[in-house]
């Protein structure tokens, strides 16, 4: 694909003519002086933008949205969602703006997104800005899923604006440029459903079969086959966060898309000693996202989607939720079935060999010696080579990791095989917050160095020793993320 200079930058917009009723046209807040932070040239170069005219003036500005291309008219997107289980029936993008979509190389459209880029009519209250240090969270975390081969939102760049922004103290503000298949979400069914307009449903319901899952047109319920590619998508999505010890941290219905891919990296964190309960974020007071819920929490979300379907499914009711909840019960066969196959993969083990009794005893194991979920998965191929050691000395029941490791090499776990899926670099929390921070006082270099790692998340390199190693402890028992809203 050739590279637009900015006169041909094309954004069509999809979205806001098929569904007028759920966008609002609006305007970016003027950037006062841009810098660019980041720029992801491999995407830009997959969406035929040019790297060079993207760090020049005019691609700033259509970066922060203050140049839009002719014929591209930026909307802010109406969406409903359950915020931690609690019904919101107006959210929309507050502090966001689609531009419009862009093709891609592989011949799918994708949005075009910003964030941080002012107020808007769904702001509620707050300033629609972003910081400059939870922008380049995103960017990192992003980038480092992506590199995982798991579905996610990408950012495209990172732009600081010269402005302001107000929130414990004063911090520079920035706009990250987010690229996804699109931002449907559960949330953009329940607006849809709660306007009581059943044409308006329909439409959006089209308008994502046609978006993401195409072969649903061609069933005989065409809407419940939608349903049931969202509810596999985020079956196999969810179980690959938890094969990597993802966790969101905002799994809020508005939050789930129905396309699959990972979207909102506000408090989302990687899991370091191994612990079901492990939730970061400062306002999942009761642990509501924690790790080990993010299954249920998913399968909750789709619920919520079944029932903004309802009317669709079919004429009757009763029948129509009879449907729903069928297909809804794929989701934790789905589920089980990519856990399973995942982490057969992660042990190195046959494609026919049973794992659930030796996962269930590794994982009391694991959580009982506050071992770091990464480091583990990473040091046992060295013990499929034979050397057991490096994962000996990550526990205190030595003679429990032992009885495990002698069932484990009875089908010939290979080392090979482990060494593709289990990665030695994640984004360290502490390494993240230490980027962070950096950045905000204009020191790019530990972003830089810890984007380089994650990126090659799969081979070990020389001089990279500390991206692999666990935070401190002190670190880990005190963590806590935060939205940055």
């Amino acid at each position: 694909m050739s590279t637009a200079p900015a006169s041909t930058v094309t954004l069509s917009g999809d979205f806001a003519r098929a569904l007028p009723e759920m966008s609002l046209p609006w305007q970016a807040d003027e950037a006062t002086a841009p810098v660019l932070l980041a720029l992801n040239e491999p995407l830009a170069a997959e969406l035929g933008l040019d790297p060079t005219w993207l760090r020049g003036p005019e691609g700033l500005r259509l970066l922060v949205g203050n140049h839009v291309p002719d014929g591209a008219t930026p909307v802010a997107q109406a969406y409903a969602g359950h915020q931690f289980g609690n019904y919101s029936p107006r959210l929309g993008d507050g502090r966001a703006l689609l531009l419009g979509e862009l093709a891609h190389a592989d011949g799918h459209p994708r949005d075009l997104h910003l964030k941080g880029s002012g107020r808007t009519p769904f702001s509620r209250g707050g300033d629609g800005l972003a910081a400059v240090g939870p922008m380049l969270r995103e960017h990192v975390l992003s980038e480092a899923m992506h590199a995982l081969g798991i579905p996610t939102t990408r950012s495209l760049a990172v732009v600081a604006t010269g402005n302001p922004v107000r929130r414990e103290t004063v911090l520079p503000g920035a706009v990250l440029a987010r690229v996804a298949s699109s931002h449907l979400r559960v949330g953009s069914f329940q607006y849809a459903r709660a306007t009581d307009d059943a044409d308006l449903l329909r439409r959006l319901a089209d308008h994502a079969i046609a978006r993401h899952h195409p072969a649903a047109a061609e069933a005989e319920r065409p809407y419940l086959a939608l349903f049931e590619a969202v509810v596999a998508a985020q079956a196999s999505l969810v179980a690959r966060w938890m094969l990597v010890g993802f966790i969101h941290g905002v799994m809020n219905t508005d939050n789930t898309t129905i396309s699959g891919e990972t979207i909102d990296y506000g408090p989302c964190a990687f899991l370091e000693a191994f612990d079901p309960a492990t939730a970061y974020s400062s306002i999942d007071h009761g642990g509501r996202y924690a790790y080990g819920n993010q299954p249920a929490i998913a399968q909750w979300n789709l619920a919520r989607l079944a029932e903004a379907l309802l009317p669709l499914l079919a004429d009757d009711q009763d029948r129509a939720i009879a449907l729903a909840v069928e297909a809804l019960t794929g989701f934790r066969t789905a589920y089980d079935a990519a856990w399973s196959a995942g982490m057969r993969a992660k042990l190195g083990l046959p494609g026919d060999a049973v794992v659930e009794p030796l996962v269930d005893d590794l994982l009391v194991l694991l959580q009982a010696n506050h071992v770091d979920h990464t480091s583990f998965y990473r040091a046992l191929s060295a013990a499929a080579r034979g050397d057991a050691e490096p994962v000996r000395g990550l526990f205190l029941d030595l003679a429990g990791i032992d009885a495990w490791l002698a069932g484990w090499r009875v089908p010939e776990p290979d080392a090979d095989a482990m060494d593709l899926v289990n990665p030695v670099y994640v984004p360290r929390n502490h390494l993240v917050e230490e980027a962070l921070a950096a950045a905000t006082d204009g020191d790019l270099g530990p972003l830089d160095r810890l984007l380089d790692a994650v990126r090659s998340p799969y081979d070990e390199r020389p001089g990279l020793e500390r991206y692999a190693a666990p935070a401190p402890e002190d670190f880990a028992a005190a963590y806590r993320t935060f939205c940055g809203t």
